[in-house]
């Protein structure tokens, strides 16, 4: 089963952004493309969703920032996302600002 959940957050500016928490089960390919990283002086951006894909049926989007996978806070470096991504044998949590 897949599903995931919206959170809105405002800054003291009234400019909001979402968090969104999706959960993905069913084991990889997920259906996702990462770009960016600290080692590039970028944020980790999803910049391809597969159609029909596990991360289409959650609703993963084109420029969701990757904060947080399987709960574990992301330190923002590209490689660590993909190996806690490929670490994820059946089920996969994603946590994305929008």
């Amino acid at each position: 089963m897949h599903r995931s959940e919206d959170v809105e957050l405002r800054g003291r500016d009234g400019e909001g952004c979402r968090l969104v928490e999706a959960f993905l089960t069913g084991g990889a390919p997920w259906g996702f493309t990462l770009r960016g990283g600290l080692e590039h002086r970028e944020p980790l951006i999803i910049t391809k969703v597969e159609e029909g894909s596990k991360a289409a049926a959650v609703g993963l989007q084109v420029a969701d920032e990757l904060i947080n996978i399987n709960e574990i806070p992301l330190s923002g470096y590209r490689q660590e996302a993909i190996c806690l991504v490929k670490g994820s044998h059946k089920t996969l949590s994603l946590v994305v600002k929008r």
